[in-house]
């Protein structure tokens, strides 16, 4: 993957895109696929479409209770074991679990994640941010790689953010154990973490005729906003005073069914067939930011250097060793 790789490819969907245009004709029967967070928000609404589509879809869940709930109202084949991304015993439960239930996994939606919370430290001290949305996930993909070569042009699907453009990896604090926490700049370097995984992933799975790929899903309101008071999404500009959606922001936030359809898009379109580890927004290959960008689009370049995204996996590969 090179910068030049983020152009637009003209795949016939917008923004607003609903997920039976993306999944029109595309059978999923057979295939198995597990969605991360996939019973809330937009994960939800991607578990739904691809159980829609014929898929087996296998739900990690952090809350038996509430994901019972959600799931209930999805025709299909799904099914749910217990992980939390936090904890790395979880994650590695989960994936043996899955080893004794199928043979071969076609599908990989890194969606769950965390943003802008206050500081705090998961499995061996990590920030959570980088440690649930990067770290969790790494270990999870890594995990299940075996299975993923199994399945015939496998897919994995890392939701990154829009978020990336603002400041990308700290390396020499990435868990801001030497400087002042900063819970957006720890989300942008975790969403930064998201892009730069795909495009590492995508070298390891060209040998057996796989491929990943970062999204940004658009801009939602889902739980993902919990950790955000309404007053700072005033401030934000999201929310007016008396909590309704500016008029401006409806237009550039997208439904949960609608933040869905980047992920589907990228799971299954045969558009990307050669284009490894690219990085999409809008149901399309994203464009590289330019000077007439605005700050809710694009892709900026820090996410594109394929050395860089060796760097991140070397540094995570240790800090999994050494969890």
């Amino acid at each position: 993957m090179a910068a030049a790789d983020q152009k637009p490819l003209g795949s016939g969907f917008h923004a607003k895109s609903e997920p039976h245009e993306i999944l029109a004709g595309i059978d999923l029967t057979g295939k198995t696929a597990i969605v991360t967070g996939g019973y809330s928000g937009i994960g939800l609404e991607t578990t739904r479409a691809l159980a829609d589509a014929g898929a087996t879809v296998i739900v990690p869940v952090r809350d038996p209770a509430k994901a019972e709930e959600n799931l209930s109202t999805i025709e299909g084949d799904v099914s749910t074991a217990r992980m939390d991304l936090a904890d790395l015993d979880s994650v590695r439960s989960f994936a043996s679990s899955v080893y004794d239930s199928i043979d071969a996994l076609d599908l990989l939606i890194n969606n769950a994640g965390i943003m802008a919370c206050p500081l705090e430290r998961v499995g061996p001290g990590w920030e959570s941010q980088f440690g649930v949305n990067h770290m969790g996930h790494f270990a999870l993909t890594k995990s299940l790689l075996p299975l993923l070569e199994k399945a015939a042009a496998a897919r994995v699907v890392a939701l990154s953010s829009i978020a990336h453009k603002r400041n990308g990896i700290l390396w020499d604090d990435i868990q801001f154990e030497n400087s002042d926490y900063n819970k957006w700049v720890a989300y942008a370097q975790a969403k930064s973490a998201n892009a730069l995984f795909a495009n590492a992933l995508s070298r390891r799975m060209h040998r057996f005729g796989g491929r990943s790929f970062s999204v940004h899903p658009g801009g939602i309101f889902t739980p993902l906003q919990r950790h955000l008071p309404v007053e700072e999404q005033v401030e934000l500009g999201w929310l007016n005073k008396d909590g309704s959606v500016p008029p401006m922001v409806a237009e550039i936030f997208k439904t949960p069914t609608q933040g869905c359809t980047t992920t589907l898009w990228a799971a299954t379109s045969p558009l990307l067939n050669d284009m490894p580890g690219v990085y999409c927004e809008d149901c399309d290959v994203a464009q590289l930011m330019g000077q007439d960008s605005l700050p809710y689009q694009h892709c900026a370049p820090h996410i594109t250097v394929d050395e860089d995204g060796e760097r991140l996996w070397e540094i995570s590969d240790n800090l999994l060793a050494a969890a």
